[in-house]
């Protein structure tokens, strides 16, 4: 990011005793890291839209010398200066943008009844510039609920249509996601930033689940600086990312070639490209030929039912849920004793599974147990987390399991 010295941040700041609210100026392309570190500092303000300085009209301290080519870069809405986050300059904006309350608020302003605000989406994901949302079947207007969110998210450039995951063939095997563009730019490719670590997609192209954000963040901080880490199904550098930042050593394999490409493009737009050995290729061509001290297993195969969705169940009936994953394939578990083949005694592996919600903890330690019995080595069970809801009925967990 484009970085001023403290000394020219300084001789920007307008006079803090005046009433009208105050931005900080940054590139687009640096929108995202910059909200994240506003948010950190305790600096944002949530109640006014993210602008872009060309519209951000009149800005009280954009002055012809500063002025330029504004056409790339964002007022972002702070509650006073940063002392932290980087940033080109902070201005005042004489014309602030405050945000509507909700979604709600501003279908309603385009003239929806208390009956459609019924089939509104409830949720939705920002994902760097791009805005994923799961329509429901009676929406009235979906076009009008994608420009109410390009509305309410200021930042966001394109709104597409969550329609779940591929399970046929390849795009199957790769989870490809299926998606509508609702409104806004056609080019969906962006940058989305976690707690420091800069994934690059497109999520048009490649799967990413906005559920696992605290799941990729404690990869980073359970790794130790050094390990030997072994990612078997990286994607894009979900996992691969927060643990080579975190200093770890990653070998990472992916068979999808779009989602290969932006690993290793990632891995050089968070500066770890000499921590992570990519392949793109099936994990089990590599295990004969490792030695890593922790191994993360974040693949939970897909579904053999006809017409089933690997990345959702449509399905209201939980036992039914729950029976369709039951009859997975490519589930992490046929991988378990490929995997303890490259784990050194004592180390860790960090076990995925989408269990049905009525088979409790049984299923995913009952698979751990009979792949470490295979084997002859002692499983100590160090932890069980559940991820999220994956389905009705059925749960995304974690185990992280030590092998000795």
């Amino acid at each position: 990011m484009p970085e001023n010295a403290d000394d020219d941040l300084e001789s920007t700041l307008p006079d803090p005793d005046g009433d009208v609210p105050l931005a900080v100026v940054v590139e687009k392309a640096h929108t995202e890291t910059a909200i994240e570190s506003l948010r950190n500092e305790g600096v944002y303000d949530d109640s006014r839209r993210v602008r872009a300085v060309s519209e951000a009209t009149p800005l009280e301290t954009q002055t012809a010398q500063n002025q330029g080519d504004v056409t790339d870069r964002i007022a972002l809405p702070v509650t006073e200066p940063p002392a932290e986050t980087p940033v080109r300059e902070v201005i005042r904006q004489v014309d602030p943008d405050y945000r509507s309350r909700d979604l709600e608020d501003l279908l309603v302003d385009r003239g929806w009844s208390d009956a459609d605000l019924e089939s509104a989406p409830g949720s939705w994901a920002v994902i760097g510039s791009v805005i994923l949302v799961r329509l429901p079947a009676d929406c009235p207007d979906e076009t009008e609920v994608a420009e109410a969110l390009l509305d309410l998210h200021g930042e966001a450039d394109s709104v597409l249509a969550d329609e779940g995951i591929e399970n046929d063939g390849t795009s199957g095997t790769y989870r490809e996601p299926r998606t509508r563009l609702l409104a806004g730019d056609p080019d969906t490719e962006t940058i989305h930033t976690e707690h420091g670590t800069r994934y690059g997609l497109d999520p048009a192209a490649v799967m990413f689940s906005p559920g696992n954000q605290a799941e990729r963040a404690r990869m980073g901080a359970v790794v130790n600086e050094g390990e030997r880490v072994f990612d078997m199904f990286a994607g894009i550098g979900y996992f691969t990312l927060p643990m080579a930042r975190a200093g770890a050593s990653v070998t990472a394999t992916e068979l999808n070639p779009t989602a290969f490409r932006y690993l290793l493009e990632n891995a050089v737009l968070n500066d770890v490209s000499d921590r992570v050995d990519a392949y793109m290729t099936d994990c089990r061509a590599l295990t004969g030929d490792l030695e890593v001290d922790r191994i993360v297993m974040g693949y939970y195969g897909s579904s053999n039912s006809a017409g089933g969705d690997a990345g959702s169940v449509e399905s209201d009936d939980e036992e039914a849920a729950a029976a369709d994953h039951g009859t997975r394939t490519n589930e992490a578990n046929e991988f378990l004793p490929d995997a303890l083949e490259a784990l050194s005694p004592g180390g860790i592996v960090h076990y995925h599974e989408a269990t049905p919600e009525s088979c409790g903890w049984d299923r995913p330690l009952e698979r751990l147990e009979a792949a470490t019995a295979a084997v002859d080595r002692e499983l100590t069970v160090l932890e069980k987390r559940r991820v999220k809801s994956h389905s009705a009925g059925v749960s995304h967990v974690v185990v992280d399991a030590r092998f000795d």
